[in-house]
Parts: structure tokens; sequence; C-alpha cells
């Protein structure tokens, strides 16, 4: 691997360490990061074996990468418009011996996915920018303004990943708690056979994220799941639960 600063990329790197030591990230120190939430999007990715999986908006392949690490059978494609993130994210494939089944792809989801030359995959894995509209907070460090800003909403997000997965395939998507109605009104136009799972902070605490998963064409009623609760009011830093995902010891399934 080749040093951590032998980068085009002038900005300081760091190498962090996830799913307990088992894969390394090569990522900006400022800016966007790779944190919770792409550790908890890749361990509710739960495509079977021989599955091709997609990622809209890989960033440098903390989500991607970690699916991929946990699903050994599975091939995965990360979509990336930022040529920077793009690249972090195939060094970070080859560093961790994942390049045979992992593709790194520049695109951008506000391209039709018709016009990206890709077959439509069997599941479909998202963490998209969490606001729409720049008035709506302080505006945020020059670096996390893609991660951060939706360009032409989550409407072009949601809107792109029902077109990104076959007739039967899955879409997983992680994001605010607050926006649920809202994912799942506009998935609601392509997919069915919702599930969803909160996560909540603390027990006694309202969720701050959701996990939603979606079947293109599915029709089950929608399916309220029990919640994962991160952190305990005391002692350790996660719950039991919490740390078994984190450190890639077990998934989030859908059951």
């Amino acid at each position: 691997m080749p040093p951590l600063n032998a980068s085009p990329d002038p900005r300081t790197l760091t190498q962090d360490r996830l799913l307990d030591g088992r894969l390394t990230l090569v990522q900006v120190a400022k800016g966007y990061r790779a944190g919770l939430d792409a550790a908890l999007l890749a361990a509710a990715c739960d495509a079977p074996a021989g599955a091709r999986v997609v990622e809209a908006g890989c960033g440098v392949g903390g989500a991607l990468l970690a699916a991929a690490f946990r699903q050994p059978n599975v091939r995965f494609t990360g979509l990336e418009r930022n040529p920077e993130a793009a690249a972090l994210a195939r060094r970070n494939a080859e560093a961790n011996g994942l390049a045979g089944r992992v593709e790194i792809v520049d695109a951008d989801i506000a391209t039709p996915f018709s016009r990206l030359g890709l077959a439509p995959f069997d599941a479909a894995i998202s963490n998209p920018p969490f606001f729409d509209d720049p008035a709506t907070l302080r505006a945020p460090h020059p670096a996390k303004r893609e991660a951060w800003m939706a360009e032409g909403g989550l409407a072009a997000w949601t809107g792109f990943l029902s077109k990104s997965v076959r007739e039967g395939g899955a879409i997983t998507m992680i994001h605010q708690a607050e926006r649920l109605a809202d994912l799942l009104a506009l998935l609601a136009a392509k997919c069915g056979s919702f599930q969803v799972r909160p996560i909540h902070p603390h027990a006694d605490a309202p969720a701050k994220r959701v996990l939603v998963r979606a079947i293109k064409t599915g029709k089950a009623p929608l399916r309220l799941l029990p919640p994962l609760v991160l952190h305990p009011r005391e002692g350790a830093k996660h719950t039991d639960e919490a740390e078994a995902i984190l450190r890639g010891r077990a998934g989030l399934d859908w059951r």
C-alpha cells in the first residue's frame, strides 16, 4: 500500500480501521468522513450469494467495502461523482484485497441510470445527503457540502435507486428519522414491502436515524422492526448489540 500522503489530493489523509481492525480505510482528515451511519448501512446489506449490489454515493468506500468484507460471495459497485473520493475508494478496495469484487464508477445520480451502461442490480444501498435546503442549517465545511446537501432533493436519490435495481430488488437506505415519511412517500411510487428499523441513541431517547428497506414492486405490508439502541446511559460506550454490529460480529437482519 502506498504511503498515506502519496496522493494527488494535498489534504491530509488518515488511516482508520473498521470491523475490529480487519478493514482499513484511508480518508480525508477534514471534511466528510465515513462513520457510524456507514457502518450500520453495511451491516444492513443482506444480499444473497451471487448477487450484484450498487451503492449510490459511495464516497471513499466506508459502507461499500464494509459490506463487501461482510459478504464475500457478493459483487459490489460504488458510484461516486467526486473524483478524489472515487480514487480513494479504489485505493481502499485494492489495499483491502477487495478490488476483484468491488468496482468504483465515476457517476452522478443526476445522470439517469439508463445512461450509465450498467445492468440493473439485485440490491442497492445508500446514505444520501440529509439536507435539501442550505437555509435549513449553518453552512457546512466546504469539504462536507456534497455529503450534506442533496442536489435535486431526496426525490433525486430515491428515483435513481428505484431505477438501479431489477423488479424484486431491495433498496436499503439510512437517513434521519424525521425524514421517514418523505422516504416512504417517495419510494412508494415504485416500491413496497417496506421494513423500518429505528436507531435510537439511548433506550429512553427518540430515534435519530432509520434504516429503511424497500422491495421494487413489493406488495407486502409495512413492518416496523425492533429498534437498535446504540448507547447505554452508563458503563460501556455501546450496547452489546451495537458493539457486535460495529465490530462485524453480527449483522442487522430484516426479520
